[in-house]
């Protein structure tokens, strides 16, 4: 039984991979990796029997659960306020303006917005043990200094550690690559369950990418066996699930009942939920393909029904429903495109708190008070809104995946930016930054698996575009070969786009493919 851990160099690593702390990783590995692995196949198998069928809808075995009058635990010290969630990577001059914005929650991103380069590993580690402490400082080449406030209350932590699909192949246990999620999960509570709970607050996490109830029953089951492991409380971890899979919209109640005392709440990860229903029914027909990513908003009756299903489960269970990322980054160059992405992103903000959100996301610090002025206009003195019931809305899961009313031709000038974005957004990837700012919206990986998977499923499904023309092999290779990309990754960039853009197989993650390249 052995734990070898490779990989370059990684300042203060010394800190963070302790013989205790890669024990209690490699116990959690040793007795969860097995379920995980079946849990994935369920995954395969389920999509499968679902592209065979054309039918997805509730589960009738766990209808008792839907309807049942229960409740999860009371919003948690540093969780009962929420009304503004700010998200961004572990990079430590990103981390501290984070902390330091005035929202009340810091998502500190292990996934979508990091890249598994082991520097990122662990030195985000690193920057959180310092978090937690207090203790976090940045000095810029410019000789800026960047510090934790001290004169306010900082945001609360919750980290979000990789998918369940993902390894961590620099930390191999007995032989295989340990599980990325518990690496994450692990090393973040060994190191910091114990302080966050003296200093008032505790260890909490948004679990990521889930797609059924069992996925969340695997991550209570791992919550119960670190409390034990430290001696702490049963429901001290406390966790928030996103709601970013099409599979998990139809389990919304069971995932928090099966999280139990440890749920938190529900997320509407809206980016990779459109994601996830170009990717389930890719090769459903015509009904199933959607318009241009920069025309699929919100208010698409398919995401209403989303939205909606989502305040309502988590108000009937006492759990905090939180809105979606507001992805625009402000020009500090041009004000005229600040009025309008600005106003675009106040409706949404105000749509949300309308609907019955405790909260939502932002991913810049200049957008917190665009949000918190919209939750302040619903929840005034009030810290959520759990007790507004939307018990109005029905239980509807036609609704779910109904996109007949979003169905629109697709565009000649959708494809080129979708072939661009991810372009771009790949290249900064294999240099090891997850969170890229590209025509003033944030992109991680989220967007840019709309974007791949929106090309994949255009050229799969025949689709012809605005102009007439058939979206092909040959046009998409034309457009990548078009596409002015510099840098050392260029040529990898694209290299990876075919595969997960035009390949026969669909890549269910283009993380993974993504992996294999870099160090």
């Amino acid at each position: 039984m052995t734990v070898i851990v490779s990989g370059p160099e990684v300042d203060r690593a010394g800190e963070i991979l302790t013989p205790d702390a890669l024990d209690f990783v490699a116990g959690l590995h040793r007795r969860f990796a097995a379920t995980r692995a079946e849990l994935l196949r369920s995954r395969a198998e389920r999509r499968a029997e679902v592209a065979r069928t054309g039918r997805l809808d509730f589960l009738p075995e766990t209808a008792d659960v839907r309807s049942g009058d229960w409740r999860v635990p009371p919003p948690p010290a540093g969780l009962t306020d929420r009304r503004v969630e700010i998200t961004g990577p572990t990079e430590r001059k990103m981390m501290i303006n984070a902390l330091n914005s005035g929202a009340k929650v810091w998502l500190a991103d292990l996934e979508d917005a990091n890249t598994p380069h082991w520097h990122n590993v662990v030195s985000g580690q690193v920057n959180l043990r310092d978090a937690v402490a207090g203790t976090a400082s940045f000095t810029a080449a410019d000789g800026r200094e960047y510090a934790l406030r001290t004169d306010a209350p900082r945001a609360t932590i919750v980290v979000r550690p990789r998918g369940w699909h993902l390894d961590e192949r620099h930390l191999r246990i007995d032989g295989t690559p340990a599980v990325g999620a518990l690496v994450d999960f692990g090393l973040y509570f060994f190191h910091n369950a114990r302080a966050l709970l003296a200093a008032g607050s505790g260890p909490y996490f948004y679990l990521p990418k889930m797609e059924s109830h069992r996925e969340a029953r695997l991550w209570h089951e791992v919550f119960a066996a670190a409390e034990e492991h430290l001696g702490l409380p049963a429901g001290t971890i406390r966790a928030t699930a996103l709601i970013e899979t099409i599979p998990a919209a139809f389990e919304m109640a069971e995932i928090l009942y099966e999280l139990r005392e440890h749920a938190a709440g529900l997320n509407a990860g809206r980016w990779d939920y459109l994601f996830s229903i170009i990717k389930y029914f890719r090769d459903a027909g015509p009904a199933y393909v959607l318009p241009d990513r920069a025309s699929l908003t919100m208010t698409a009756p398919f995401m209403r029904a989303y939205t909606e299903q989502l305040v309502r489960t988590c108000h009937a269970h006492g759990a905090m429903a939180i809105g979606g990322m507001a992805a625009f980054i402000p020009s500090r160059r041009d004000p005229e495109v600040n009025a309008r992405a600005l106003a675009r992103v106040r409706a949404d903000k105000q749509r949300e708190a309308a609907d019955g959100f405790d909260g939502s996301w932002v991913a810049h610090p200049d957008l917190v008070p665009v949000c918190r002025e919209e939750f302040d206009a619903v929840l005034g003195g009030r810290p959520h809104q759990l007790d507004r019931r939307r018990d109005e809305v029905a239980a509807d899961g036609a609704a779910l995946i109904d996109l007949s009313a979003s169905v629109a031709p697709p565009t000649a000038a959708g494809l080129r930016a979708n072939v661009s974005v991810a372009l771009r957004y790949l290249a900064a990837w294999l240099a090891g930054s997850g969170a890229v700012a590209i025509d003033n919206l944030m992109e991680d990986a989220a967007t840019a698996e709309i974007s791949r998977s929106q090309v994949w499923q255009w050229v799969h499904g025949a689709v012809t575009l605005d102009t007439g023309e058939p979206v092909t092999v040959e046009l998409v290779r034309r457009l990548v070969d078009a596409e002015p990309l510099g840098g050392p990754h260029a040529d990898a960039a694209r290299e990876l786009f075919v595969e997960v853009a035009l390949a026969d197989e669909f890549v269910d993650f283009l993380t993974l493919p993504a992996y294999r390249m870099i160090d």
